[in-house]
């Protein structure tokens, strides 16, 4: 398994002018994960338990990112909207 090396940014002076109505938030390292998206088919039950637990193991890191995630996939869905 590869390492897992943080990267560090820099800011810099070409990115267009920030959106007035979120607060700035500055990346300051990153990481590659390898992951695999699958499909699941459970009963419902069986379904609740793992919400129940993940609800239970989960951080404000991982709904941080969560967020992070669904907010990128919107501004590009809306850009992708406009581009259209």
């Amino acid at each position: 398994m590869k390492k897992k090396t943080p990267t560090k940014h820099s800011p810099t002076s070409s990115r267009s002018a920030p959106d007035p109505t979120l607060p700035i938030i500055k990346i300051v390292s990153e990481e590659e994960e390898m992951h695999v998206n699958m499909e699941l088919e459970m009963e419902d039950k069986t379904h609740d338990m793992l919400v129940k637990w993940g609800k239970e193991a989960a951080t404000d890191e991982d709904y941080v990112r969560i967020a992070i995630d669904a907010g990128i996939r919107e501004a590009v869905k809306a850009l992708d909207n406009k581009q259209k």
